[in-house]
């Protein structure tokens, strides 16, 4: 594997980089790209243990970074599983005990279906622009792109990760690495991006790779079989009767 240098911002002073964007400006990129007003996504999440590897599919539907829907579809276990998000509220509905649920506090912190992701992961604002304040730090080849090296650090207190370190596609401006982490430094997940694909005037990552960093196991792929942006989305679908239909 080849050695990447990485270099020092301080030092790309002259030539091309003289015309840099602020690290503000990447980050504003990279949201038109990974968000959208509305979407409908059709997925499955491999969690890959210790010992075996288990598939999970869903599909979801999305206003915003405020509102999301999911319903797990496979296997025979998970299906008819189903999740709600409605701002900071988050809400499960069980078909086994016909039950719903709403999720708060430390149980935010668990992991989803025995995932790499957390409930307060799937919560997580993707609007980074908004929380978080940029610094490019240095450049860095990964997979053979040029990336922008950026610092974030959260502008309020209460977000799941107060800091994460972002590998910004030069060209496309999509992430293709991400590290997450805890206000004391501690590294706590990381992701790696690829498949991109160009759907409209959007770059977009059809692979995305999750490793907590805390626990054991091989991560937890998620892939994106489809996704529409800006569909348009029946309002009976974002409210709490859905879970039970």
């Amino acid at each position: 594997m080849k050695k990447q240098l990485l270099i020092p911002f301080a030092l790309l002073t002259c030539g091309a980089f003289a015309q840099t964007p602020s690290g503000h400006s990447i980050l504003e990129k990279v949201d038109a790209n990974m968000t959208s007003e509305t979407s409908i996504t059709t997925s499955k999440m491999i969690i890959h243990g210790r010992r075996v590897s288990r598939t999970i599919e869903s599909r979801s539907w999305s206003t915003g970074a405020d509102n999301a829907f999911t319903e797990y579809l496979a296997p025979a276990r998970e299906r008819g599983t189903k999740m709600l998000k409605l701002g900071d509220r988050l809400w499960m509905y069980s078909p086994d005990t016909d039950r719903t649920i709403q999720l708060s506090g430390h149980m935010l912190r668990q992991s989803v279906m025995g995932s790499d992701l957390s409930y307060e992961d799937m919560m997580d604002d993707p609007r980074l622009a908004q929380i978080y304040a940029a610094e490019i730090v240095g450049t860095e080849a990964v997979e053979e792109r040029p990336c922008w090296v950026l610092q974030l650090t959260a502008n309020e207190q209460d977000v799941a990760y107060q800091s994460r370190k972002l590998w910004v596609d030069q060209e496309r401006y999509v992430p293709v690495r991400e590290e997450l982490y805890a206000k004391g430094g501690k590294l706590l997940k990381r992701i790696n991006l690829s498949g991109f694909k160009r759907i409209d005037e959007r770059w977009y990552p059809m692979r995305m790779v999750f490793k907590d960093m805390l626990k054991n196991g091989k991560g937890t792929e998620f892939i994106v079989a489809t996704i529409e942006f800006n569909a348009e989305i029946p309002s009976h679908i974002l409210t709490k009767a859905a879970l039970r239909r």
